[in-house]
């Protein structure tokens, strides 16, 4: 399994850069679309189980609008899809059932909070990709998101003792949390020097901190919701890692962060 993990990455890392760093943006936005594609259907797979086939092929297809509306810069569509996210689901729901039935809000905040925490993320991807040093951004982003989980499996499989949130991932500990979080400051005060991005201040140190946090939260969250279901994997697209919300689980905590201190930074 471990070896599986880095020849997986040996592999998927150079696409990923030639995509993001040298590839047409189309390509690049493609692959963040069916990624988002992927991870929410791992999402319902996972939560919802059995939510209605139009509601997931709905919220399929906004997804795809989405990124196609982003790609094109009709910016002032997107706040329309996420209404539609909501909406569509909502009234669906209330022609399909004449009667109340127990359950429909459940099903509802599950058909919502897929986009949500799956594709919304990724799409802000694109909007820091269009921003002036975007793509060094994202390799900022995933550089630092990289070292976290590096750096926390490592040091805590050699030095953990003390466990981070046994409820619901037995095997984290707050060992390995500090040491993904230094890791992290390691790897971006390296690329900060070969890449003359931002300058090494306190900013940028409480920025590397603030996404490592994200990114770990988001690794715990995932493995709430499966343990909450009674799965390891979030699916077996990746030989190693599992499925696609398997790799991305703290990257998707992660982006939002990064694109608040950018919108901050840059006014």
């Amino acid at each position: 399994m471990h070896l599986k993990r880095w020849l997986t990455a040996i592999i998927a890392i150079p696409i990923l850069v030639l995509l993001v760093g040298f590839g047409p943006r189309w390509m690049f936005y493609s692959l963040l679309c069916a990624a988002s594609l992927a991870g929410l259907m791992e999402f319902y797979a996972i939560t919802a189980a059995h939510l209605p086939r139009f509601v997931c092929w709905t919220n399929y297809l906004l997804t795809f609008l989405l990124f196609a509306a982003l790609y094109i810069r009709q910016i002032l569509i997107v706040p329309v899809i996420i209404l539609l996210w909501a909406f569509i689901p909502m009234a669906s729901f209330m022609l399909a059932h004449s009667s109340h039935k127990p359950g429909l809000t459940e099903k509802l905040g599950k058909a919502v909070l897929g986009p949500i925490y799956v594709t919304l993320p990724l799409a802000l991807l694109v909007l820091i990709d269009l921003r002036p040093g975007g793509q060094a951004w994202i390799f900022f982003l995933l550089a630092v998101i990289f070292a976290n989980d590096t750096g926390a499996f490592y040091f805590g499989k050699l030095l953990g003792k003390h466990k981070l949130y046994e409820a619901v991932s037995p095997k984290k500990t707050w060992e390995g949390a500090i040491g993904g979080l230094i890791t992290s400051v390691i790897v971006a005060s390296i690329f900060l020097r070969l890449i003359a991005l931002h300058p090494l201040n306190l900013s940028i140190v409480i920025l590397v901190i603030a996404l490592s946090a994200a990114g770990q939260i988001g690794d715990l969250s995932q493995s709430m919701l499966k343990r909450d279901h009674g799965i390891k994997d979030s699916g077996h697209i990746l030989p190693g890692h599992g499925g696609i919300l398997d790799r991305i689980d703290g990257l998707l905590f992660a982006i939002p962060v990064l694109f608040v201190y950018l919108f901050f930074y840059t006014m």
